[in-house]
């Protein structure tokens, strides 16, 4: 975030009362509430709108919540108001968040692990709980799992997302946006500005072509391969992992477009941008997570 120097600022500086957290934590309510009603509802068989409103509402206090939040910030910012001191919490804060997004993933892949190299040989007869094989005595232990051990309740999808065509060609879009996120962070240092927002407008549009692509790998998965969440541990891994990638990819383009729209306005400058820093780390935590990701989802 740009910060204009003020030899008035103080160490450290508290922030006038807020009405942000009180709304944040209402839409949080409002949100869990209406999704935790609507997954009861599901099960129950009971048709009602309710919950889905209560969500909705969640949802838009959410986002009306974070623009207001982050506008303030910006704001704040602008006027000079924040220090060094404040700038180090900043980084810190943001640092801490990305550590918890890997501890986020790394319960997911090691889940994946897990189901991999443990439990589905065990349901093969391999391993000290090859035992388990007496469940079901047919089933042949392979990955990635096309035929489940019970077919019938979980049938297997009838094939797989081929490594070498979409996913690789995503692989390509991300490593490349990584690229091109960091010439624009080098000519903002330099105080080029109009190459800054050409290669950070690449970079958000090559995060949104990542996702259009996904979005034709699902529709490809779901209708051609019935490859969906209730197809069995492979479904539900693959679509887990891969959905809150994507997830994070469309946070982290909002995130980059946000940046753009300050760029443009000249909000930046080649000493204080750390708005921009803190984007561009999101940006390519959420690459080296891909990067794992096609390697042990897709290739291996």
């Amino acid at each position: 975030m740009s910060q204009i120097h003020n030899s008035n600022v103080p160490n450290y500086y508290v922030p006038h009362q807020s009405k942000w957290p009180i709304i944040a934590t209402i839409a949080v309510v409002l949100l869990i509430y209406g999704m935790a009603s609507m997954l009861h509802s599901s099960k129950m068989g009971e048709s009602s709108a309710l919950p889905s409103w209560i969500m909705l509402a969640g949802l838009g206090l959410t986002v009306y919540m974070i623009y207001g939040w982050f506008a303030s910030v910006v704001k704040e910012s602008r006027l000079g108001l924040y220090s060094h001191q404040l700038d180090k919490s900043f980084r810190l804060g943001m640092a801490w968040f990305i550590f918890s997004e890997v501890m986020f993933f790394a319960a997911f892949f090691g889940a994946l692990f897990y189901v991999r190299t443990l439990a589905v040989p065990w349901l093969g007869g391999e391993g000290d709980k090859g035992i388990s094989n007496l469940l079901w005595q047919d089933f042949s232990a392979q990955w990635p799992l096309l035929t489940n051990p019970d077919p019938e309740t979980f049938p297997g999808p009838s094939g797989t997302i081929p490594a070498w065509q979409i996913p690789f060609l995503n692989t390509v879009i991300l490593v490349t946006s990584s690229f091109t996120l960091t010439l624009a962070h080098h000519a903002l240092k330099e105080d080029h500005r109009k190459k800054c927002i050409l290669w950070l407008a690449s970079t958000v549009a090559l995060g949104i072509i990542f996702l259009g692509f996904q979005i034709h790998e699902y529709d490809e998965a779901y209708n051609s391969l019935q490859l969906t969440l209730s197809s069995g541990i492979y479904g539900s891994t693959f679509f887990m992992l891969t959905g809150f990638h994507g997830a994070h990819v469309t946070i982290g383009t909002i995130m980059l477009a946000v940046m753009l729209v300050r760029l443009t306005k000249g909000h930046f400058t080649k000493e204080k941008h750390f708005g921009f820093e803190a984007a561009a780390w999101y940006w390519h935590f959420v690459d080296v997570v891909w990067l794992l990701l096609f390697t042990f989802v897709y290739v291996l």
